[in-house]
């Protein structure tokens, strides 16, 4: 994996292409990877079965965020189960890295990427987790276009995003 400034997407093989569950943005792509990694195995992320998930369809083995701090308890009785389905879920990613210097274009994009599978009709729109922080165009932003040029169909990812 490259170690770049820029942005990534984390997905799941899907029909035809891949289709996005994850958008962020790094410094560090390694390093950002890595603590990904970490959180998974640790129980703080959200845990999906990956069959479902290649289908498109999202099927909650553990649920990650606030609800693992609120139920350590049952994390602890259930950890050998929920860190075989991260592995799982680790081993079937594919993540694409688009190099990226300027940050608020990150941040733009990012947003921009994420708010359209937000606002998706198709059903693969509900793998994706929601809440993120995400910070998009200001009122006092010019609008710009972003065009897909990867050869690789991403659902989730149009060939042009105005962000």
């Amino acid at each position: 994996m490259p170690d770049i400034e820029g942005l990534y997407l984390i997905s799941f093989q899907y029909n035809d292409g891949f289709i996005t569950y994850s958008v962020g943005i790094t410094n560090s792509t390694k390093r950002r990877i890595a603590a990904h990694t970490r959180a998974y195995k640790k129980g703080e992320y959200t845990v999906l079965d990956t069959k479902s998930a290649g289908n498109g369809v999202r099927k909650e083995i553990w649920h990650g965020w606030q609800y693992a701090k609120d139920h350590e308890d049952e994390y602890s009785a259930r950890k050998d189960t929920i860190n075989e389905a991260v592995e799982k879920q680790l081993c079937s990613f594919r993540i694409f890295i688009a190099e990226m210097p300027d940050k608020r274009l990150r941040e733009r994009l990012e947003a921009g990427i994420m708010h359209n599978i937000y606002i998706a009709k198709e059903p693969w729109a509900d793998l994706a987790d929601r809440g993120m922080h995400l910070k998009g165009r200001t009122n006092f932003e010019m609008p710009i276009s972003a065009e897909n040029i990867s050869q690789s169909i991403i659902y989730g990812l149009p060939k042009i995003i105005e962000i």
